[in-house]
């Protein structure tokens, strides 16, 4: 199998948003983010579905959605952290968190690529949420 754009992103090939990173899994931005703190999960193993993945990765991605889903909520403000697992786009498995308040906040349609300061801000807020329950 080639290099998907997740593979080329955990490899540093292509630049992202990184918000944190286990020796099993990479989680970055999405940079078509449905809403503020639209964070993708994606193994460091190139499968097609996430149903093929082997352990440890499987359970390392929930594990780290559990993390960025605490931080989302208390970075945006929001009463939850949604997760999505699609896998149409990719052919790389991943895990979508997206802080919500809605279910019309997390429509899969069409969406404009965030400016570099709006992935910032919202990297710094996920960023910091981190750090802070860590240190619990």
């Amino acid at each position: 199998m080639s290099k998907t754009i997740f593979t080329k992103i955990i490899e540093g090939e292509i630049p992202c948003y990184k918000i944190y990173e286990t020796p099993y899994v990479f989680a970055f931005l999405d940079i078509h983010p449905l809403q503020p703190g639209h964070t993708l999960i994606v193994p460091k193993v190139t499968v097609d579905a996430i149903d093929q993945l082997e352990e440890p990765f499987y359970s390392e991605v929930f594990s780290v959605a559990k993390l960025i889903a605490q931080a989302s909520k208390a970075a945006f403000g929001t009463t939850r952290a949604t997760y999505h697992i699609l896998g149409f786009e990719v052919p790389h498995a991943h895990l979508h968190v997206i802080p919500a308040n809605t279910m019309d906040e997390v429509k899969f349609l069409s969406q404009p690529l965030a400016t570099s300061e709006a992935l910032e801000s919202a990297q710094k807020l996920l960023l910091e949420q981190i750090a802070l329950i860590e240190s619990r």
